[in-house]
């Protein structure tokens, strides 16, 4: 049986170059410690902010550079806590960062209250006379629009300072999938593997053998089943919690709490739930049929949905060859974009080593003033290639907007954030596929895509719905409990796939894998993000650098513009159902194709 290496025997060239943030531990806590102290070049301003608009941007200067500081400084906490979450020093620093973060936004509380308490028409008023003011005036109406919400200063004060408790549900889900979960091995037929939240993910549910993957997901859904009420209660505390808030300030429900910083309306969310989960669905329906029937399966289990239709196809590919194949599907973005990614995949940019304690799944976060860092776990497969093509795309995008936007306007809603991460994935597909005249890589492409549409348009998709489902049972007043929840999802997976896929208790449990649920309404978000990118990566094979430099424009505005004018600005309009319908018509014309081959 293989053994995961710990972190210490990862090869460096494996991971991500932390120095690069900080040279030494020494250092950043010497930056903690700064960082303390200089929360009075912020708070020097408290009480003055009506005494005019030069004030005013003197304050919010000196709070975007100390916000900067910060989210470095956190960032390197976080990411040494991903890269190995059993470490107690990783543990201890993530702690110390947290608290300290906390500290200082209890101090800085004070800024937005001030705004708002400025008498109607102020900041307006400040921004004629102070150009200087100019790049913050977006954030400035962001903080405006949130005045029928605001609780009075000393609240918000509190509120702040608390930040550590409230944001203790994220904490205590990734510390304990980290550092306290374990799995039994499995020996199927003589061959023994290891399970973990990283084998399992990234190679066992995807094993052509029926036996090998049914038995690893049993193994795996035990882990599971004995952390359900710990999990349970962790997320049963993060709904209250936003129950709660959304009551003190004054929103309809929780929902339109959620939705506000996002920027979207109760409507255009519940579009996007209601419209692909009716309208993909047939053709989810007719690929678990095909599955069923490559597969050879009696019935088809939800552990068999990952499984390979033509298992004796899967092209091996190292790191190496797949930062080519990256590079050559992205070419069409131009130098500028292409520069970004060759020094992402050759400047340890990318931690794509196995070890034990690291985070599952994959990410990138992209601090403000330094490059982004990408997690990844190398399985040597080609859906590898997709899955990093996708972080780098949050890495194109993010370098991009922060090398034209300051650090107040880089960010765009999370709404948007997965179209420019989605927008990879299709066109180094797009790529590989027109490289090839032979049918079976087709095909193999064709899966991959439907991969990608499952993982968005049902996996994260069904995640959403579960929220919407426990967020409207907490409002009235129903207790959230592991039961509850198992059940619930239980019946979101029965309504969608219709039979086609048995739903076991084991395939209940899904609701553990994921710490979406921890980050507001993000799980939704993917499918909003891909309906843009397949929009626009359509208009890119039609139109070509028309369309192309649109896209680049849009990943350039960062935060300028809220989502649904970033959309429209790619050429995509969200407001209504039509661009939903348009993504989800060729999820069936990539179902059609590959019946057709089968």
């Amino acid at each position: 049986m293989a053994r995961r290496l710990t972190r210490a025997e990862v090869p460096v060239e494996q991971t991500w170059r932390l120095t690069d943030l900080f040279a030494t531990q020494e250092e950043w806590e010497r930056e903690l410690e700064a960082i303390g102290e200089a929360v009075q070049t912020v708070t020097q301003y408290k009480g003055r902010l009506g005494e005019g608009a030069g004030v005013l941007l003197a304050c919010l200067t000196a709070h975007e550079e100390l916000r900067g500081r910060m989210v470095r400084a956190g960032t390197y906490a976080s990411l040494r806590f991903s890269e190995d979450g059993s470490n107690p020093e990783n543990q201890a620093a993530m702690a110390r960062a947290q608290a300290l973060l906390a500290q200082v936004g209890a101090a800085l509380a004070f800024l937005e209250s001030e705004i708002l308490a400025l008498p109607e028409g102020t900041v307006a008023r400040y921004l004629g006379e102070e150009p200087g003011l100019g790049p913050f005036g977006r954030w400035l109406e962001l903080v405006l629009d949130r005045r029928p919400h605001a609780l009075h200063p000393e609240t918000e004060a509190a509120l702040a300072a608390l930040g550590e408790v409230t944001g203790a549900p994220y904490l205590v889900y990734n510390r304990a999938k980290a550092g306290d979960m374990s799995f039994e091995p499995i020996t199927v037929d003589g061959r023994t593997e290891p399970v973990s939240f990283s084998t399992y993910e990234e190679r066992l549910e995807r094993d052509p053998d029926a036996a090998v993957r049914r038995t690893a997901f049993r193994s795996f859904s035990a882990g599971l089943r004995r952390y359900q009420n710990t999990f349970g209660a962790t997320f049963a505390t993060e709904v209250k919690k936003n129950v709660v808030l959304a009551r003190l300030r004054g929103y309809e429900s929780a929902t339109h709490m959620l939705l506000h910083p996002q920027e979207v309306t109760v409507d255009v969310y519940n579009n996007i739930l209601d419209v692909i989960q009716a309208e993909v669905a047939p053709h989810m329906r007719r690929y678990a049929r095909l599955r069923k029937r490559v597969l050879g399966l009696d019935k088809l289990l939800y552990c068999d949905i990952e499984a390979p239709l033509d298992p004796g196809y899967n092209p091996p590919v190292t790191f190496a060859e797949a930062s080519q194949i990256i590079l050559d599907g992205l070419a069409v973005l131009g130098p500028e974009y292409l520069e970004i990614v060759r020094n992402a995949l050759t400047d340890r940019w990318v931690d794509w080593a196995d070890n034990v304690g690291k985070s599952t799944g994959a990410f990138c976060s992209s601090p403000y003033g330094a490059h982004p860092f990408i997690l990844i776990s190398w399985a040597g497969t080609m859906r590898n290639v997709l899955v990093l093509a996708h972080e780098l795309g949050h890495a194109g995008h993010f370098t991009l907007a922060q090398r034209n936007q300051r650090l107040t306007n880089a960010r765009p809603s999370t709404f948007f954030v997965e179209a420019p991460s989605t927008m990879n994935e299709l066109l180094v597909g797009q790529h590989i596929m027109a490289g090839t005249s032979d049918p079976r890589m087709r095909r193999w492409v064709i899966m991959q895509f439907l991969s990608t549409y499952h993982h968005n348009f049902v996996r994260h998709l069904l995640e959403g719905e579960l929220q919407r489902r426990i967020y409207a049972l907490a409002e009235q007043g129903t207790p959230i409990t592991a039961a509850t929840l198992s059940e619930t999802k239980g019946e979101i997976l029965n309504e969608f796939w219709a039979g086609e896929v048995e739903i076991d208790d084991d395939a209940k449990l899904t609701w553990m894998r994921q710490p979406h649920y921890y980050m507001g309404l993000y799980p939704y978000t993917y499918a909003a993000g891909l309906t843009v990118s397949t929009a626009v990566a359509q208009a890119i094979r039609s139109e070509g650098q028309p369309a192309v430099d649109r896209w680049l424009r849009v990943l350039k505005a960062g935060g300028t513009m809220g989502p649904l004018q970033l959309a429209e600005a790619a050429g995509v309009n969200l407001a209504t159902p039509e661009a939903v319908r348009k993504a989800v018509a060729y999820v069936g014309s990539l179902v059609d194709e590959l019946e057709q081959s089968f």
